[in-house]
C-alpha cells in the first residue's frame, strides 16, 4: 500500500498575516466613560426612554406596595398635617390676611411634600437599583431622574384634595392659577438638582442616606410651611428667599389666595439661578463620577 503524496497545488498554504488577525469588528463594542456636562447626550437619553417609563411605574407602584390603604396614604399625611399646623397657626397668632388656615397649610404641603419625597427617594435611587445599574449599561442620569417624576402621582393626589377644600372652605378660584404649572416645574428643578447631587454622593459617602432625612425634617420648620413668609423680619427677608422652597410655596399660596401671599421677585429670581446652576453642575459631578458608580455601588 502506497501513499500518494497530496499535490503541490493542493497542499495548504501558509495563512496571510490579515488572514491570522481575527476581525472582531462586528463581535466587540468598546464603551468609553464621558465626563462632563458637555457629554450629556440627549440622544441616548432619549433612546432609553421606555427604560425611563418603567423606572416611573415601577416607583409608583412600590410606593404603597403591601399597604393597607394604598393610595389613601397620599390623602391622609397631607390632611394630618394640616390639621396640626392650623392649630399650631391658631396658638401662635400667625397673619392670615382673611384666608383660612388650613388653606394657607395646605397650598404649602403641596408642593413641600412633592420635593421632600423627590429627594429622599432620589438621593438613594441608586443604591435601591444597585443590581441593575452593576449588570446592564444605560444612562444612570435617568435613575435619579425616574425617582423625582415617581411622586407625580401624589402630587395629582393631593392637588385635587387641595382644589376640594378650596370649595369647602368657600375660596374661589382665582385667575393666578393659570401660573401654577410654573411653580410646579420649579419645584421639579429644585427636586432634581438635589436629588442628583445627593444621588452621586451617596455612591461614595453613605452618610448620604442619614444627611437627607435630618435636612427634611429641618426644612419643614426652615420652609414657611406652617408659618407665613411674612413673619421673617423685613433685614433677613432677602437671604430667608434664596431657598428656592421660599419662593415656591409663596407661589403656590399666591397662585391659590391672591396678591397678599405673592412672593419676593427679587429673591425668586435669584433663588431659581441659584436652583438652575446646582442642577447644572449637579448633572456635570454626576457624568464626571457615572464611570465608578458599577464599582463602588
Amino acid at each position: 500500500m502506497s501513499l500518494n503524496p497530496v499535490p503541490e497545488s493542493r497542499a495548504a498554504s501558509p495563512p496571510s498575516p490579515k488572514e491570522r488577525t481575527p476581525d472582531y469588528s462586528q463581535r466587540v463594542r468598546l464603551i468609553r466613560s464621558r465626563r462632563g456636562l458637555v457629554s450629556l447626550d440627549g440622544a441616548e437619553l432619549w433612546r432609553y426612554r421606555e427604560l425611563f417609563g418603567f423606572l416611573v411605574w415601577r416607583d409608583i407602584l412600590i410606593r404603597y406596595k403591601q399597604t393597607y390603604l394604598g393610595i389613601a396614604w397620599a390623602v391622609i399625611q397631607p390632611l394630618m398635617f394640616m390639621v396640626v399646623f392650623s392649630f399650631v397657626g391658631k396658638i401662635g397668632k400667625f397673619p392670615t390676611h382673611g384666608a383660612p388656615y388650613p388653606i394657607i397649610a395646605l397650598a404649602a404641603l403641596l408642593p413641600w411634600q412633592f420635593f421632600s419625597t423627590a429627594l429622599a427617594d432620589s438621593s438613594t435611587s441608586l443604591l435601591t437599583s444597585s443590581n441593575l445599574i452593576s449588570k446592564v449599561y444605560f444612562p444612570r442620569l435617568i435613575v435619579p431622574s425616574a425617582a423625582v417624576l415617581g411622586g407625580l402621582v401624589d402630587f395629582s393626589v393631593n392637588f385635587a384634595l387641595f382644589l376640594i377644600m378650596e370649595l369647602l372652605f368657600r375660596v374661589p378660584l382665582r385667575p393666578e392659577l393659570i401660573l401654577l404649572p410654573f411653580f410646579f416645574l420649579y419645584a421639579v428643578l429644585a427636586a432634581f438638582g438635589a436629588g442628583v447631587w445627593f444621588s452621586a454622593l451617596s455612591v461614595k459617602y453613605r452618610d448620604v442616606k442619614y444627611v437627607v432625612p435630618f435636612l427634611t425634617r429641618i426644612g419643614l420648620y426652615a420652609c414657611p410651611v406652617a408659618y407665613l413668609s411674612s413673619v421673617v423680619p423685613a433685614r433677613y427677608h432677602l437671604l430667608y428667599s434664596l431657598n428656592p422652597l421660599v419662593g415656591i410655596i409663596d407661589g403656590f399660596r399666591w397662585c391659590a389666595l391672591g396678591s397678599d401671599f405673592a412672593p419676593d421677585l427679587t429673591g425668586l429670581a435669584l433663588s431659581f439661578v441659584l436652583t438652575v446652576i446646582a442642577a447644572v453642575t449637579g448633572i456635570a459631578y454626576f457624568r464626571s463620577t457615572e464611570r465608578l458608580f458599577a464599582d463602588l455601588i
